[in-house]
């Protein structure tokens, strides 16, 4: 079991470039990082890149980091940006948009198409074993800002605000993406599972 971090004590270390400060950091925080790092550039060598550059990042930036979030809600902010900007770079083409994946109306209010509510959260539906790879493989197909408010809020279970606190977004950004995530999730699965529904 993990001890619990004195997170002054352990800013107050990495002000002073003390170095068991920089390997309490990476122990105590980098198996998580590297992990959602993973999720959002799903590969392996560009996520261990990201983790680098991020404390690399975080490193040089400790001195203006004045302590109002938690430290590890600090590096999770730097390492999605880290991946987010890897992903920018990597494709170098616009972000799709979310709206082909959202549900559609009717005049007359009603969905144009009639489905069975996918509401649960991403974590929940990863628990199934028969939906795990459907679900990872859908939230791969998501926009980039919305997969990281998805993976970061369902997957890594952070709060609305620790979620607004790493993307540097509103707490109701967090929810309006969250929402048209899920929903865009549930597009993604549907066609998925009728796809591989068999006469």
């Amino acid at each position: 079991m993990a001890l619990p971090v004195d997170e002054a004590a352990l800013l107050a270390g990495l002000r002073a470039r003390d170095e068991q400060a920089f390997e309490t950091i990476v122990r105590t925080y980098g198996g998580r990082l590297l992990a959602v790092a993973r999720r959002l550039v799903r590969d392996e060598a560009d996520a261990q890149d990201v983790v680098q550059s991020a404390y690399l990042s975080a490193f040089r930036a400790v001195d203006q980091f004045e302590g109002a979030a938690q430290i590890s809600s600090w590096l999770h902010r730097i390492v999605v940006n880290t991946a987010l900007m890897k992903l920018r770079s990597r494709r170098r083409k616009p972000e799709e948009p979310i709206e082909p994946l959202l549900p559609a109306y009717l005049e007359d209010g009603h969905h144009v198409e009639q489905f069975s509510e996918w509401s649960t959260p991403a974590d929940k539906l990863l628990e199934r074993k028969e939906t795990r790879e459907a679900v990872r493989a859908s939230i791969e197909q998501l926009p980039e800002s919305y997969r990281a408010v998805l993976i970061l809020r369902d997957i890594e279970e952070l709060s609305t605000q620790e979620v607004a606190d790493t993307l540097g977004l509103t707490t109701t950004a967090v929810k309006v993406r969250l929402h048209r995530g899920r929903q865009a999730l549930s597009t993604l699965l549907r066609r998925t599972f009728l796809t591989n529904v068999t006469p």
